[in-house]
């Protein structure tokens, strides 16, 4: 008579929890950190100030579709992958109609 823990039955009974522990512990947060992301290079406007992923940071002067506009210095503007923004640092946008001071 074989034990519980013999056989196929066995080996499904370690391999679930191992599963469930690596879903938990690894692909869940990888995709919640995912969706922050997200969600921050779409709330960027601009105004901004924003750090890059090569550690330059910058305000933002144009936002498009998949990417913008950052000054790095004055009068030294960048296109930049939206992509590549790793941190929103202040969010004092500036309106798309408000004149520039």
């Amino acid at each position: 008579m074989q034990g519980i823990l013999e056989g196929p039955f066995g080996t499904l009974i370690f391999f679930v929890p191992v599963i469930i522990l690596f879903y938990f512990m690894l692909i869940r947060p990888q995709q919640k950190q995912m969706k922050r992301h997200r969600d921050m290079v779409a709330a960027l406007k601009r105004g901004d100030t924003v750090v890059l992923s090569n550690g330059m940071i910058g305000k933002v002067t144009r936002v498009e579709n998949d990417e913008s506009m950052v000054e790095i210095s004055q009068g030294v503007n960048v296109r930049v992958v939206k992509a590549m923004i790793t941190e929103v640092r202040d969010r004092t946008a500036i309106a798309a109609n408000d004149a520039k001071a």
